[in-house]
C-alpha cells in the first residue's frame, strides 16, 4: 500500500488488493451514551460494524461521576455490565445480543466474585468468554469487561 496518508497508510485500502479482487464498502457507526461512563481515553464506547458492535472494555464507573462505585469486585462488576447495558440499549439490542466478552481482572482470585454477578445478566446461551489477570487497570479498578455483540436476530442452533 503506497498511498499516502497523515500515518503513512490509507486506512480504506482493501488489504488484499488487486485487479481482480473488489473490497467493497462497510459501514461504520460509532456509538456514545451519557447513560454510560463517557470514554477516559481516544476511543468510542462502541462501534458497529455491519452487524457487529464492539464494545470498548467497560469498568465499575458511576456515568454521573466518573468514578469507580465503592463496595469491591461485586460492585464494580455490576455496575461495568450496567454500563455495557446502557451502551447496547443505545445500539439497539441487548445482552442476548453479545456473543464474546473479554474479563480482565486485577486479581484472579476475584474469579468466582465476578462469575456470581456475571450469570445475573446472562443467564441463559452464555457468550463465549475469556479472563485474564492483568498487572493494573485504569482508575485502579478491580475489573474492566469487554463485549462483542450482533445486532439483529440471532438464531439458536443445535
Amino acid at each position: 500500500m503506497d498511498v499516502e496518508t497523515d500515518h503513512g497508510l490509507d486506512l480504506y485500502e482493501c488489504p488484499l488488493r488487486s485487479s481482480s479482487v473488489s473490497c467493497p464498502g462497510r459501514n461504520r457507526k460509532i456509538i456514545n451514551t451519557t447513560k454510560a461512563p463517557a470514554a477516559i481515553g481516544p476511543y468510542s464506547q462502541a462501534v458497529v460494524v455491519d452487524r457487529t458492535m464492539y464494545v470498548s472494555g467497560q469498568l465499575g464507573m458511576d456515568p454521573a461521576s466518573g468514578q469507580l462505585v465503592e463496595g469491591g469486585v461485586q460492585a464494580q462488576t455490576k455496575q461495568a455490565l450496567v454500563n455495557m447495558g446502557e451502551i447496547l440499549k443505545e445500539a439497539g439490542c441487548g445482552y442476548d445480543s453479545v456473543v464474546k466478552t473479554t474479563v480482565l481482572l486485577a486479581d484472579m482470585n476475584d474469579f468466582v466474585s465476578v462469575n456470581d454477578v456475571y450469570k445475573t445478566f446472562f443467564s441463559s446461551s452464555f457468550p463465549a468468554r475469556a479472563a485474564y489477570q492483568v498487572a493494573a487497570l485504569p482508575r485502579g479498578g478491580l475489573v474492566e469487561i469487554e463485549a462483542v455483540a450482533v445486532l439483529g436476530p440471532l438464531t439458536e442452533v443445535s
